[in-house]
């Protein structure tokens, strides 16, 4: 049955790989290889290893490709057409598709970052599992804040009206600095993204 919390609704997975990968020519993140395996997998992988059942996956470019390439069974696959408008827009698809769910709170991960691994995933849904529909935790990198970032369902309508551009849920985040619940990672996981193709030496 996998990790759920004890006292209320299951925290799911959301993870935003939609990305083109513009600065690496036009790649899209989700198919960069990483131990033989296209990027999205692995990072699947990690959500259900830190306690996620649930992993909604939002795409967008390359979408079909993806869907093809990809193993990703039980994942509930979003598509965003707006992708290209930047990561806002896929925050605002993902967190309309959970809306009905069920989920008491959402774990946002980003595609493109490899160096997170399932430990950091746990740690931040055990930080958020008492206070779940109204939790707001973040994984910390030598006290800075990072991904992944749990979000409760009361909080979703707000982040998703705040959301634009390719800031995600950073305007909302700021503007409520005080009710983060910090959970530092930085001995566990590395926080660097794929972006630039020097960045490409991090995959294995």
């Amino acid at each position: 049955m996998g990790h759920t919390t004890t006292d209320g609704p299951p925290i799911a997975g959301l993870l935003l790989a939609a990305g083109g990968g513009r600065r690496l020519g036009g790649r899209p993140k989700a198919l960069l290889e990483h131990r033989g395996r296209p990027l999205v997998e692995h990072a699947v992988g990690v959500l259900r290893a830190g306690g996620c059942e649930v992993v909604h996956v939002v795409l967008g470019a390359a979408a079909a490709s993806v869907r093809e390439r990809a193993s990703l069974p039980g994942c509930v696959l979003v598509d965003n057409p707006a992708w290209e408008e930047g990561m806002g827009s896929s925050l605002r698809a993902g967190l309309a598709s959970l809306a009905g769910s069920g989920a008491g709170a959402a774990v946002v991960s980003l595609v493109d970052q490899p160096g997170i691994g399932p430990e950091a995933v746990r740690r931040v849904v055990t930080a958020a599992a008492h206070g779940s529909r109204g939790a707001l935790v973040a994984a910390a990198y030598g006290g800075k804040r990072g991904h992944p970032v749990v979000i409760g369902a009361d909080r979703w309508a707000d982040v998703r009206s705040s959301a634009a551009g390719d800031r995600g849920a950073r305007a909302y985040l700021r503007e409520h600095e005080s009710s983060i619940v910090l959970v530092e990672c930085g001995d566990v996981a590395e926080p660097y993204d794929i972006d630039t193709p020097e960045d490409l030496a991090h995959l294995e």
